[in-house]
């Protein structure tokens, strides 16, 4: 009678303890943008492997004072009390697709991790939602699926994907919950992990009976036209928001998808998710993929190519005039050495430009130099034949940099510490004090999602004539506060908008958005 007693109080002392205890939620995935058309592989080097486990105090370190969708999930879980359990979170710049020995290192590292980690109630998966990969389609759903596999199949799985997601209907099925940002350029990622934690407390909780439906209309979506800002998808970003505020919506998302990755899922998609009523998330997600069916005779694209849009941004009365070079779009996944709209700029004799380059063999030129050394030699245009041949470049190098800066406001993927490697600033030949023009090098390709890209290195935006930025939508968000015009400029190179310059194998068909 005694032991069967304390057995029993031993059984309510540990009862009321766990409930007592805030569920333990994971953090992790990988998160890549994955480039068909870039023919260079992304490897665990560029994950930064082998990628140290997070420390509770390191994943603050690094992700509580950012704008991102993991920020937004120590924001949620401090509302709604969550206790996060930080695991492998890998990261890489966007490039050509990630290799097999890659995705399969971390991926084992992830299910491991979470098999290893106890009393766990709940995963966020940090996720692209373009991951490429040498032997899937599509990474993002392979992992989801993996840990569906893992952890069971009543395991709450919420992912977050970006707004240039090609979603499929496997990782639909296999998460829980799937969130993507809204907005293009992605200010509202903070905004969208808050979201999942809520969802994720509401789950936990027993409140929220969440069902999903996916309808993917058969298009491809010009990145040109995924400014959210701007129509036609600020339409359907407006229904989207207001659809989420309809009884038994939980969450609702629209992305435009990547139109650099060759695969079947590519374009755009409508996931809404309800609370327990199936049939309205169906007949919503149909009716949100209809309004992006209907936006085809507004997808036009009459842009003008390197030289003519030199001439454009010479003839401009007010500056500074922005150059977007659409086919260099880092942040797509392309080569950040291009040197179309280089080459035009020297042979049209422009003044007050601004041009960055990630070439790491220049760099070191530009340090054996020294500050005030000459510099003369030719750059950009080593990574392959798509991005333009290298061109001579002469002037003196005005001053080097370790390449790190923070972004201290709301910026394009809400990232906060940025690195570029080292960084030489050359003064080109023919500048004056007051109309100087500038070749920006860098050792790594970093987005130009930010102004402290320059300004970190002594040169500021709005002083000068003529910036080439190698990016599409993403660095509007930091460039139209200070340009008196944004001119897109139709370049070649891995992140062409013309999708005429590439030969897609494996979309589906007939599809529309590019040349049958």
């Amino acid at each position: 009678m005694l032991a069967n007693l304390a057995r029993l109080i031993v059984l309510m002392t540990s009862l009321a303890f766990s409930q007592s205890r805030p569920p333990r939620v994971a953090v992790t995935g990988i998160i890549h943008e994955s480039n068909s058309f870039n023919p260079v592989k992304t490897t665990l080097a560029d994950f930064g492997w082998p990628h140290p486990r997070h420390t509770q105090e390191s994943f603050l370190a690094r992700y509580e004072k950012a704008n991102d969708f993991i920020s937004g999930y120590i924001e949620g879980a401090r509302k709604f009390g969550l206790e996060l359990v930080p695991l492998l979170i890998a990261e890489a710049t966007p490039r050509g697709p990630v290799s097999a020995e890659a995705f399969e290192t971390m991926s084992a590292e992830i299910i491991r991790s979470l098999r290893a980690t106890p009393d766990l109630s709940g995963v966020f998966l940090a996720l692209h939602g373009a991951m490429v990969v040498e032997t899937f389609h599509s990474g993002d759903a392979e992992l989801t699926a993996r840990v569906r596999k893992a952890m069971g199949p009543d395991f709450p799985i919420v992912v977050t994907h970006d707004f240039h997601a090609n979603v499929t209907e496997r990782i639909v099925r296999d998460s829980t919950v799937l969130i993507t940002g809204k907005e293009n350029p992605h200010l509202d990622t903070r905004e969208r992990g808050l979201h999942a934690a809520r969802l994720m407390a509401g789950i936990l909780s027993g409140r929220l009976k969440p069902v999903q439906r996916i309808a993917k209309p058969p298009m491809i979506y010009n990145i040109v036209f995924q400014n959210t800002n701007k129509l036609p998808l600020r339409r359907i970003v407006g229904e989207n928001r207001a659809l989420e505020q309809k009884p038994g919506v939980l969450a609702v998302s629209t992305p435009a998808g990547y139109q650099y990755a060759d695969i079947p899922h590519n374009g755009p998609s409508a996931i809404v998710v309800t609370d327990g009523q199936p049939e309205l998330a169906e007949a919503e997600a149909r009716r949100l993929a209809d309004l992006f069916w209907a936006t085809r005779d507004e997808l036009r694209l009459h842009l003008p190519g390197p030289a003519e849009a030199v001439r454009m941004a010479m003839a401009e009365p007010k500056f500074p005039v922005v150059l977007m070079d659409l086919g260099d779009n880092i942040g797509g996944g392309s080569a950040g050495d291009s040197t179309f709209l280089l080459a035009e700029l020297i042979r049209q004799q422009a003044r007050g430009w601004v041009v960055n380059i990630a070439d790491p063999e220049a760099v070191r030129a530009a340090v054996a130099a020294g500050v005030g050394g000459a510099f003369d030699m030719e750059v950009g245009g080593k990574t392959d034949d798509a991005h333009g041949r290298p061109v001579r470049v002469r002037g003196r190098v005005k001053s080097l940099h370790d390449g790190n800066y923070i972004e201290p406001e709301v910026r394009h993927g809400g990232t906060r510490y940025y690195r570029q490697g080292l960084t030489a600033v050359i003064e080109v030949e023919g500048s004056t004090p007051d109309l100087a023009s500038y070749l920006h090098l860098t050792t790594l390709r970093s987005s130009p999602n930010s102004l402290h890209q320059l300004i970190s290195c002594g040169i500021y935006p709005e002083r000068q004539r003529i910036l080439v930025v190698k990016g599409a939508i993403a660095p509007r968000a930091a460039y139209e506060p200070i340009a008196a015009r944004i001119i897109e400029v139709d370049t070649p190179g891995a992140t062409a908008v013309n999708t005429s310059r590439f030969h897609y194998k494996n979309v589906r068909r007939p599809i529309f958005g590019i040349p049958d």
